[in-house]
């Protein structure tokens, strides 16, 4: 796949509106979807008209590749519910799997030694390829990071499937960011919440490559 490959954002909350506008600077059309069809086209109006809004169904059969920037519970709900259209694309999960504690901060809400990148690919629908990438940051730093100079702000991946990582790598740097992959998915804890490679973990802020190397 290429830069003509057909991106679709599914979810449009913080992290979601950031990742298609940032598609939007960075030149590459974008389809966005929320379970509020207004919502969408609220968006889509204030982007231009590199965005196009339509219902969550249409976004997945129009797109190869599907951005699910939803809550790590809502991912697997929309597995099932669209296990059809989602056999053999290419499927982005940001999601973190933490929910606020009794203390004002964020608690994981699965095993401590649990991935949402492997337990999300334990359920993916027939063929699909998933990639664990875009929610190394938080929506500020997603915001504010993008085409940084000199050198460009690191967002990590993971995936299995190497026969996709230069169309992840091209997605990313779309998104205004330098690409770095951290392994297969049994590495993606680290860049999780709580993650060592994480902003919210033990990396602790925003790298350049050159940083990032240092910690792989």
């Amino acid at each position: 796949m290429t830069t003509t490959s057909k991106v679709a954002v599914i979810g449009l909350g913080n992290i979601g509106k950031t990742i298609a506008q940032n598609f939007i600077k960075g030149n590459r059309p974008v389809i966005i979807a929320s379970r509020k069809l207004e919502d969408a086209k609220v968006l889509a109006q204030e982007l231009g008209t590199l965005a196009t809004a339509t219902e969550t169904d249409n976004a997945i059969k129009n797109a190869d590749i599907i951005v699910l920037s939803v809550w790590f519970n809502t991912i697997q709900e929309l597995f099932e519910q669209y296990g059809t259209e989602l056999q053999g694309e290419i499927i982005i999960d940001p999601s973190n799997p933490i929910a606020p504690d009794e203390n004002g901060g964020f608690k994981k809400i699965i095993g401590e030694k649990e991935s949402a990148g492997q337990l999300n690919a334990s359920k993916l629908p027939k063929g699909a390829k998933l990639v664990k990438a875009f929610g190394t940051l938080g929506a500020a730093s997603l915001a504010n990071a993008t085409n940084q100079t000199p050198a460009k702000s690191v967002l990590f991946y993971a995936t299995d499937d190497t026969t996709i990582d230069s169309t992840v790598e091209q997605l990313i740097q779309d998104n205004g960011f330098e690409a770095v992959k951290v392994g297969d998915l049994d590495q993606s804890i680290r860049i999780e919440v709580f993650g060592d490679l994480h902003e919210f973990g033990a990396l602790g802020k925003v790298v350049t490559r050159t940083e990032a190397i240092t910690k792989l």
